[in-house]
């Protein structure tokens, strides 16, 4: 097997609205990564999709005079045409109303089955049917007069039907031993603690079929039942694998998964009963579960009723898709709650990316277009000053991959936008513009130098702001095929005989438009 494969997931999307900020950021994330893994030479699978069956789509699709899944398929579009509008590179969208995932469930349910972890029963509980999830009475408090999840604020209502329960209980142990053993298997460390303690305090066993409704995958030889919305969207990790085919080379170079990138609200689902349906299919786990925190809007979580809900495509719509990815990832420490506002958002653009990365190679490409016939000059000799600006992006590679395979999103940019800002200073202080007339040929080594850096920089940031950086690869002539982190490296990448073609505007200072 590659050991070079690299599988990344963002959470199977429930599409019972419109997307919102929340799915902009998992996406965006996930994104990151698989481009970062990409540009590193790993061979990435990334998978996102939607979550299709339940009683609250059921009662939409009702509400709304529709088939169901014709419902779902408009709904599901939204969420396909969210990842062009996001630029995501998934490689796969997973339908839960496909065959190859009813296959898949279907054969999990049946290994359920054989393992002796399935029985029927009764449930009786409180029930939210916009979470699609079951809560103790612990969990539920009484707010203006109705009965509400304390984690989501959703309404509950009090349900009791025959259900399928899994034995989750008995596998509590197996659970905290995994969590044990393998100390990156959920992060950050504050989401294990939570797990942890919540199975530590024990494991009641899970109804996993509703009979209430009949929107989702029939429960074998028992069709009055339909299987409940967890198994069945979780599976969704391997039904993109086109399991239960084990043998098929996508299943055998991409499972387990290397990351599950999820919002904080699901970790349970993930971090307890997905492990815990393997543990019983005797299936391997994932290797990471990454539960990030919420976007905030000015310090306040996003609801219709404050009226701070940001439109992610609205956003995009008016500064641009980089600059909202770029901004996401850089004010919000992945893992934390991360508060954002149209004026920050702002800033950002205006400073990182406009001022300073945008600005930089606006200016040099500028001055070869001027100074040089419009060609890279080709650097005979390297100063101290030119070695050291080289050198201390080189020497950090290690140490970006690292932040990289951490999830340590905001430390990288950082990182980044630093060498950005030691580029514009290397390009100032070296005055290049006072040494045409007496010493071209040191000029042609800041040129080239600075070049080289711009070359590496964007490398680094082409995982961030991708179309961005393919407008720079394309001024100087390098093809996108050559966005590799083996390239940093490399200082014959660059073409010396060719033009450079106009660079676009990659970031437009915004005024203030108050």
């Amino acid at each position: 097997m590659n050991n070079k494969n690299f599988y990344i997931t963002t959470p199977i999307y429930y599409p019972s609205g419109k997307p919102h900020m929340g799915h902009a950021y998992s996406s965006i994330v996930a994104d990151i990564f698989a481009r970062f893994k990409r540009v590193e030479g790993y061979n990435v699978l990334f998978v996102t999709g939607t979550d299709e069956h339940g009683q609250k789509i059921e009662k939409e699709a009702k509400k709304n005079n529709k088939d169901t899944k014709i419902f779902c398929d408009e709904l599901s579009n939204k969420f396909k045409t969210l990842t062009k509008i996001l630029n995501l590179s998934n490689d796969d969208f997973i339908r839960t109303t496909e065959v190859r995932h009813h296959n898949s469930v279907i054969e999990i349910w049946n290994k359920l089955v054989d393992s002796g972890d399935i029985y029927l029963d009764k449930y009786s509980g409180w029930y939210s049917v916009s979470d699609e999830a079951f809560y103790d009475e612990d969990e539920i408090e009484l707010q203006e007069g109705k009965k509400i999840s304390k984690t989501s604020g959703s309404s509950v209502e009090w349900v009791e039907e025959e259900s399928y329960f899994f034995k989750l209980s008995s596998w509590e142990k197996k659970l905290l031993e995994h969590y044990k053993k393998n100390s990156e298997f959920i992060l950050p460390t504050s989401r294990k603690n939570e797990v942890i303690s919540f199975v530590e305090k024990g494991l009641k066993d899970l109804s996993i079929s509703r009979t209430s409704f009949s929107w989702g995958i029939p429960v074998p030889k028992n069709s009055k039942h339909v299987i409940y919305v967890w198994l069945d969207a979780l599976t969704n990790y391997i039904s993109a694998l086109n399991f239960p085919d084990t043998d098929n080379e996508k299943y055998k170079n991409f499972w387990p998964a290397d990351v599950h990138i999820i919002g904080k609200d699901i970790l349970r689902f993930h971090a307890v009963f997905w492990p815990a349906f393997l543990l019983a299919a005797k299936l391997p786990l994932p290797k990471k579960i990454f539960g990030h925190g919420w976007i905030l809007s000015d310090e306040k979580k996003m609801s219709k009723s404050l009226g701070n809900i940001l439109d992610p495509i609205e956003i995009i719509e008016k500064y641009g898709v980089d600059q909202l990815r770029y901004y996401l990832v850089k004010e919000v420490s992945l893992g934390n709650d991360g508060s954002i506002s149209m004026d920050n958002l702002k800033n950002c653009i205006n400073n990182d990316l406009a001022n300073n990365f945008g600005n930089l190679c606006q200016r040099v490409f500028s001055f070869i277009k001027k100074n040089c016939n419009n060609r890279i000059p080709e650097n005979k000799n390297n100063n101290e000053i030119d070695k050291k600006l080289l050198d201390n992006l080189n020497k950090n590679i290690p140490n970006l991959i690292n932040l990289m395979n951490k999830q340590n999103l905001n430390e990288y940019i950082k990182m980044v936008v630093g060498f950005s800002f030691e580029a514009n200073k290397y390009f100032n202080d070296s005055e290049p513009w006072a040494l045409k007339k007496s010493d071209q040929a040191r000029m042609n080594s800041i040129l080239n130098t600075v070049t080289q850096q711009i070359k590496n920089i964007s490398i680094l940031l082409y995982p961030i702001i991708p179309n961005s950086v393919k407008k720079v690869f394309n001024t100087i002539n390098i093809n996108e095929s050559d966005i590799k982190i083996s390239n940093i490296l490399n200082q014959n990448i660059l073409n010396y005989k060719i033009e450079l073609k106009d660079l676009e505007i990659l970031f437009t200072k915004i005024e203030n438009d108050n």
